[in-house]
């Protein structure tokens, strides 16, 4: 049973880690809101803002706008996402909106899946000596009836004139997943990534390198009732994304599995 805990464990950190950094306790996601969008309506619990260190003043805001919900559950959500410059004074009146890109029905979750969080990441990738991306990660997380799975995902943007432009469509990263009976025997796939920006370039930005370990395993109660656990495969592979002059090219295997 310690087993499946840690297991359970291990999704609960992959869904919930980094949900701090996701508030926009400054309130900026709430007024970009009403000024944008004052006839819909915000999900708060998904919005997200962050400070862009390498640009000092300016900052990233993500506001999640729900469509609808279905009859089956269904929620779905439009994206609209901004890069705000701020005054040095601190006079919130006069954030002035420097790129946005609006992205219908970029986020869904059902009966099944929940998303968890979505975070900004703000880490170095420079895809050219003039042009540095911003991330977009989303949590999700399973909900089905006797399966766990949780699972995380980036998408990297960048600013260009008024606009912010989408150059890597959603890759997954990481995910737990696994199923067990209730006392110990079961299966479980963990997989981790590691992005990187790499030094070769393909038409004028950066090449982005994907160093991905998965590993699985097999949980066995034992005769003397203690639960084992034995690695049956781990899996090492690097994996390079291309620049194609619009976007980076993803293959298949790259993509959600969730949702």
């Amino acid at each position: 049973m310690r087993l499946v805990l840690r297991h359970t464990l291990l999704l609960l950190c992959l869904s919930a880690a980094g949900l701090s950094h996701a508030a926009c306790e400054s309130g900026l996601a709430e007024r970009m809101h009403a000024k944008l969008y004052p006839n819909r309506a915000l999900d708060e619990r998904l919005a997200a803002c962050k400070p862009w260190p390498a640009f000092p003043g300016r900052s990233i805001v993500v506001l999640p706008v729900p469509r609808e919900t279905s009859s089956t559950g269904a929620k779905v959500f439009d994206l609209e996402l901004l890069l705000i410059q701020r005054p040095d004074n601190g006079n919130t009146e006069r954030d002035t909106v420097i790129g946005r890109v609006f992205q219908p029905e970029a986020l869904d979750e059902d009966n099944a899946t929940a998303i968890q969080d979505v975070r900004i990441d703000t880490s170095r990738y420079v895809l050219s000596s003039d042009t540095r991306a911003f991330g977009l990660r989303v949590r999700y997380k399973s909900t089905a009836p006797g399966s766990s799975a949780a699972s995380e995902t980036i998408r990297l943007y960048v600013h260009h004139g008024s606009k912010l432009r989408q150059v890597l469509q959603e890759v997954e990263l990481d995910h737990d997943s696994g199923e067990w009976d209730s006392t110990c025997t079961g299966r479980f796939e963990k997989l981790r990534t590691m992005l990187s920006v790499g030094k070769s370039t393909s038409n004028g930005y950066a090449d982005l390198q994907l160093s991905r370990t998965l590993v699985q395993s097999h949980a066995q109660m034992q005769e003397d009732l203690g639960c084992t656990e034995k690695a049956l495969l781990t899996r090492l592979s690097n994996v390079t994304l291309r620049y194609d002059g619009d976007r980076y090219r993803v293959p298949k295997s790259l993509q959600p599995q969730m949702p």
